[in-house]
């Protein structure tokens, strides 16, 4: 299954979740790259729609593979695989710090600093484009787990299945359109996968870049 693009994979994915249309359910999307799906599903779910803010653990010498995520209360969660590929604990502790600085910004630039959305006792569904290591998804229903939903949902086009396996022992349901036997990264499954930048979801989100 290939999509065209992350609003075609929406529009699949709103098509699956079409249960909880007028359910009065909160869709919380993980930047950058679910920004534009996370509006797009909210809309045709009649969803309210919010960010869930979290950053992958970047490994050591390799800056695109996750190690782990943090959320914005400082809360980690690792890959089994962390330490062998070099990431020790001052490694980590300082990656950490970097992260947390980095989600401070976005807070401040995607959400004026306001907090994110109360998110208890709603059905909760968590938005992302895609799902390789599970790391940033994980920390995202941790955060909102936090909270006490009545449910939570994580929706992805297409997951990697060792690591969608892992996801599901954060979730009440994993909806994922596409689980292939090989998986190499989450840009293979779309014919446009642009980088999207700060400019564009503050854009979406109706806000201006800080001159």
């Amino acid at each position: 299954m290939i999509f065209q693009d992350r609003l075609d994979a929406a529009d699949r994915l709103a098509t699956a979740l079409a249960r909880y249309r007028d359910r009065q359910a909160l869709v919380l999307a993980v930047p950058r790259g679910a920004v534009a799906m996370g509006q797009r599903i909210a809309q045709r779910l009649g969803a309210d729609f919010d960010l869930v803010l979290v950053r992958k653990l970047r490994a050591p010498f390799s800056p695109e593979f996750a190690v782990g995520a943090v959320d914005e209360t400082g809360w980690c969660w690792l890959s089994p695989h962390a330490r062998e590929v070099g990431a020790d604990a001052d490694y980590l502790a300082a990656e950490r710090a970097r992260q947390l600085d980095e989600l401070h910004r976005r807070r401040l630039a995607y959400c004026g600093g306001r907090p994110p959305a109360d998110a208890a006792g709603r059905l909760v569904i968590v938005v992302d484009d895609g799902l390789a290591t599970g790391a940033t998804m994980i920390a995202a229903l941790h955060a909102v787990r936090a909270q006490a939903p009545s449910r939570l949902v994580c929706a992805v086009p297409v997951g990697a299945r060792e690591s969608l396996e892992t996801v599901a022992g954060f979730a009440d349901e994993v909806v994922c359109l596409h689980r292939p036997a090989l998986f190499g990264a989450v840009g293979a499954f779309y014919r446009d996968f642009r980088q999207v930048d700060d400019a564009e979801v503050m854009g979406l989100l109706g806000l201006r870049e800080p001159s």
